[in-house]
């Protein structure tokens, strides 16, 4: 059970148990695939589906030259959210103001890939419309569904998945363990007792145990379990008296799901009351949780107290009620779809207060939210990052909570708006408008909480078609927030105010303003981030028009700031300042510097604006300082960037002409041909590609330190441990796939670092990238 670890970022889940034969069925999908555009695995709940799924997309993935992702559906509860959440797989980062599933389609219309929406019988609807845009918006696209019950669109392909075959008890049981469900019953029998194998003594009763529970793939591994403490005949006895029982119930249900429930309700018995309670108090979490979070949500100081929680946590484990995946701050669990929906049930009808554990639930993100902004403008932003994506589902259930439940709309806004940050520098902008436009409408009431809200709004209106909106969001914002007297709110309302002013193409006034903002000093609560961006925009409207010394006095000042905190995403962006400023003053070298670790520091934190708009900088130095091979192909892995982003570029015409320029200055250079052919090789590049190429061919004046150093090498441990860094892999993540210590794993880390003269894990990556 839980054979798999979602991932957050799209890709296939990592198998964490072996997996059963299903070669029919396996051969069956790659079939229906390679013919039809939407196949649809179908079956009852515990049966596989999933994992025959990632099977199926692993044989396939050379097929699609664009991908394979996987969109996980089962933490969601707002069908809105569906087509973002394949956005979000799929690591397209929309800012325009169309419907979201019209932006989804846009951006993936020329691209061959194979996108897997799993668990879709909860979102029936939502699901069905996002596999008809694609298959109607796009040709290269294919669609592989799991869901209890068919999307009923004319195009779609079933492929029923059955529980696994059983032998006949009675039979010839000489080749017992190449059968599927015998094979299954053993393989996690012996996880749980050392040893455990089949024999002529006990092969009939594991056939009749696993015909008795319909060779259904997670009613065999919840009994398995049992092997602890049971034997195979004493085992297959106490399940049939259970069957019996459950049996005796509605002839309506089919025999299939009562086995199920059988196993399922068998599992509960045999759990102690608080690990009862807790297992139906976790049920109210969606997707993957730490114990900190389970902690919070189910001890109420009265019949579960905090040292209890992970007492009852470890005893769901080691039922095979939880699941154990690795985390980027270590072990998170995950309740299985199945025995989620098992634990709410019990949950409403059980002596526990849903409400009051979704209170719980909802308060501890909006703790866990409130110190993550808190910590951002300093050391640390990369795993906040990595924790607020792993905590993502659960914080999509603590704000639909707040918008859906009586009385509880203002802590669903103030969540929203604490979330700024993450909105705005984690390619999350749709998201946080969705949510924030809804809590608005739901606030109208003249609070702190609403003026945040509005200011966060107008930040996050940041395209072209919507400036006009965010500004006057941030004004609405600055004239509540100095009626309730909250200067930090207003200095906030007035960033936004500069922004909508700088990307309007008035630099002048844009000047003025942040001008006026960085006369005035920090304002008393003002967020260090929002002082720093202050001078970032100042610097940037001096650099457009022409005043490049003034422009590196204001970056120097705000690096300084930066660098005292240990703060990487703002400092990014000073790098890009000083990298135009630099230019401005036509000292190209110092310019590509300083871009090149404004690239670094982007992808840490995955700012894909930014790293379009840096990989457009870069382009423009390299034209400039007679690189023009590489410039195309800076340019053409720039435009496949923001094809990730929006259909436009994201700004003002002032930054868009400068790369207009760029080109234009490119196809006069190079003649229209070689300029096609770099321009492809940029394009047919990804996102960490294309950073990858950027950081390290070219490379003039390097400074000491930086960049790899003649002749090192790399032992084999950590050329593997360097390949997990390049995947995004924390140090226990790393460790736990390598099975290894942690401080293990951190010291090959620090050895390659120093190897290497680099000084952050984004130039491992990068460096991984351009060894591929």
């Amino acid at each position: 059970m839980g054979g798999s670890a979602p991932r957050r970022d799209g890709h296939l889940p990592v198998e964490t148990t072996s997996f059963v034969d299903r070669r029919t069925e396996l051969t069956e999908g790659r079939e229906l695939l390679s013919r039809a555009r939407l196949v649809t695995l179908t079956g009852p709940g515990g049966v596989g589906k999933t994992r025959l799924a990632g099977r199926i997309a692993a044989r396939l993935a050379r097929a699609f030259p664009d991908g394979v992702r996987f969109v996980h559906l089962s933490g969601l509860l707002d069908p809105a959210l569906v087509p973002l959440a394949a956005a979000d797989a799929l690591g397209l980062h929309d800012h325009s103001a169309q419907p979201a599933l019209d932006a989804l389609v846009e951006q993936v219309r020329e691209r061959r890939l194979l996108l897997v929406v799993d668990n879709c019988e909860h979102l029936l609807g939502a699901c069905t419309e996002l596999a008809a845009a694609l298959l109607r918006g796009t040709t290269g696209v294919r669609v592989l569904a799991t869901s209890r019950h068919r999307l009923g669109l004319t195009e779609e392909h079933l492929l029923e998945v059955r529980p696994l075959p059983v032998p006949d008890p009675d039979g010839d049981l000489g080749a017992a363990e190449s059968n599927p469900a015998v094979a299954l019953f053993a393989d996690r029998a012996a996880a749980v007792v050392p040893g455990f194998r089949l024999t002529p003594a006990n092969r009939r009763a594991v056939a009749r145990l696993c015909r008795r529970l319909d060779g259904l793939p997670l009613a065999i591994e919840l009994a398995a379990v049992r092997m602890r403490v049971l034997g195979v005949e004493q085992l297959l006895e106490r399940l049939d008296d259970r069957y019996r029982l459950l049996s005796g119930g509605s002839p309506a249900v089919a025999p299939r799901h009562r086995t199920l429930r059988a196993a399922v309700d068998w599992s509960h018995e045999l759990c102690g009351e608080r690990e009862r309670s807790v297992w139906a108090r976790l049920s109210v979490l969606a997707g993957s949780f730490d114990l900190e979070t389970a902690e919070a949500v189910c001890a109420d100081g009265e019949r579960v107290r905090v040292h209890d929680v992970l007492e009852a946590v470890a005893g769901l484990v080691d039922k095979s009620v939880l699941c154990r995946e690795p985390g980027p701050d270590g072990v998170r669990y995950r309740l299985l779809d199945t025995l989620r929906h098992y634990g709410l049930e019990r949950l409403r009808q059980g002596p526990d207060d849903e409400s009051a554990a979704r209170r719980r639930q909802r308060d501890w993100m909006q703790q866990r939210a409130g110190v993550c902004e808190r910590a951002w403008f300093g050391r640390g932003q990369r795993e906040i990052v990595a924790r607020l994506n792993a905590d993502r589902d659960n914080l999509r259930a603590a704000l639909d909570f707040g918008l859906t439940a009586p009385g509880e709309a203002l802590t669903a806004l103030r969540l929203a708006g604490t979330l700024w940050f993450y909105w705005h520098a984690c390619g999350a902008p749709r998201e946080g408008r969705y949510w924030l436009d809804r809590a608005l409408d739901a606030n109208p009431e003249p609070t702190p909480e609403r003026a945040r809200g509005l200011w966060v709004a107008g930040l996050l209106a940041g395209c072209p078609e919507d400036l006009t909106r965010g500004r006057r969001r941030a004004e609405e914002a600055r004239a509540l927030a100095r009626r309730l007297g909250d200067a930090a709110e207003a200095a906030h309302a007035e960033y936004v105010v500069g922004v909508t002013t700088l990307f309007s193409d008035d630099l002048a006034a844009a000047r003025d303003h942040f001008r006026a903002a960085a006369d005035r000093g920090r304002v008393p609560g003002q967020h260090l981030s929002l002082v720093g961006l202050d001078r970032v925009e100042l610097a940037c409207s001096l650099g457009f028009l022409g005043e490049a010394d003034r422009a590196i006095e204001v970056c120097e000042e705000t690096r300084r700031l930066c660098e005292r905190h240990g703060e990487e995403w703002v400092l990014s962006y000073v790098h890009r300042m000083l990298a135009l400023a630099h230019s401005v003053r036509q000292d190209h070298p110092r310019a590509e510097r300083h871009a090149r670790e404004a690239l670094r520091l982007k992808l840490a934190v995955n700012d894909v604006v930014g790293i379009g708009l840096t990989l457009d900088l870069l382009a423009q130095i390299a034209s400039r300082s007679g690189a023009q091979d590489r410039a195309a192909v800076l340019l053409g892995g720039a435009d496949r960037v923001w094809t990730d982003v929006d259909r436009g570029r994201w700004g003002s015409d002032a930054l868009n002409s400068r790369r207009r320029d760029t080109e234009t200055r490119l196809r006069r250079d190079l003649g229209t041909a070689a300029f096609a052919r770099a321009y492809e090789r940029g394009g047919g590049l990804g996102l960490t590609d294309i950073v990858g190429h950027a950081l390290e061919e070219h490379r003039p004046e390097r400074p000491a330190g930086e960049g790899t150093r003649p002749g090192v090498r790399l032992t084999r441990r950590e050329s593997e441990v360097a390949e997990l860094v390049a995947e995004g892999l924390a140090n226990q993540q790393i460790a736990d796939r390598l099975v290894i210590a942690r401080r293990t794993a951190e010291g090959h880390v620090e050895r390659i670092l120093s190897k290497l003269g680099f000084s952050n894990r984004s130039q491992i990556a990068a460096w991984v990238t351009a060894r591929r």
